[in-house]
């Protein structure tokens, strides 16, 4: 049944938050902060990851990179589009509507919970090659190995960050499902190229999710979000 990896990631998703929410509330606050420095941590290293997995290669015994000019080209564009739209702007008010219809006004760390572990879990090329096959071959197995991953993280930004974290499963059952209702048009644009400049631009934008954690909101991640359709029109255009 197409979509049936989406309703598996998402169920992961609620799942973990659950998890970290019960366990967050018997912990310390200097349990939380060093658990909120761990999340941190992974998701950097999540991005680190992706980055070098798609920029270097080893040729004739040496290492080589590539994708620094649609990086470049990418990023400045989609961070102008992305400040047009004012896209963090409008996903820190879905975050205070939320925060308002769940009644959790007390919680201060709803709204950053929220933006931070839905940018997470949204972004990579796991959400986009797996929400695909789910909706052409019906196979699911991709994003039910993203709904394990999705599982860990948000339990551990939720046991810090409070329960602002679970309701990211709404824009990733919004995002993917969407991609595989729209499998069949879309599954051209989806060539190797494009798949490697999504995900070394998704795996940037995890990265800043990583600096936030750590340093506070330093970055508008949201903002950059064109970067990533940017990247895939970079590929079918060079192509």
């Amino acid at each position: 049944m197409a979509g049936l990896g989406t309703i598996i990631n998402v169920a992961g998703i609620i799942l973990g938050g659950l998890f970290g929410l019960l366990f967050g509330k018997k912990m310390k606050p200097r349990f939380q902060e060093t658990l909120m420095s761990a999340a941190a941590l992974c998701v950097l290293f999540l991005g680190i990851g992706g980055c070098m997995e798609e920029m270097l290669a080893v040729e004739n015994g040496h290492l080589s990179s590539s994708g620094s000019m649609m990086m470049i080209g990418c990023f400045a564009l989609g961070a102008l589009i992305g400040e047009w739209l004012d896209i963090d702007r409008h996903m820190e008010e879905f975050g205070v509507w939320l925060k308002e219809k769940t009644k959790s006004q007390g919680d201060s760390a709803f709204v950053d919970g929220f933006v931070n572990a839905s940018l997470t879990v949204c972004i990579g090329a796991m959400a986009v090659v797996g929400s695909i096959t789910d909706g052409i071959t019906g196979d699911y197995s991709i994003l039910t190995a993203k709904a394990v991953l999705d599982f860990i993280i948000v339990m551990i930004m939720t046991a810090s960050m409070g329960k602002g974290c679970i309701f990211s499963a709404i824009p990733v059952g919004l995002f993917q499902g969407s991609i595989t209702f729209m499998a069949r048009l879309v599954e051209p644009l989806i060539t190797p190229s494009a798949l490697s400049n999504m995900s070394l631009t998704g795996s940037m934008l995890i990265f800043c999710v990583g600096v936030n954690l750590i340093w506070g909101k330093k970055i508008k991640v949201a903002n950059l979000l064109p970067t990533v359709f940017l990247a895939v029109a970079w590929a079918w255009l060079a192509g």
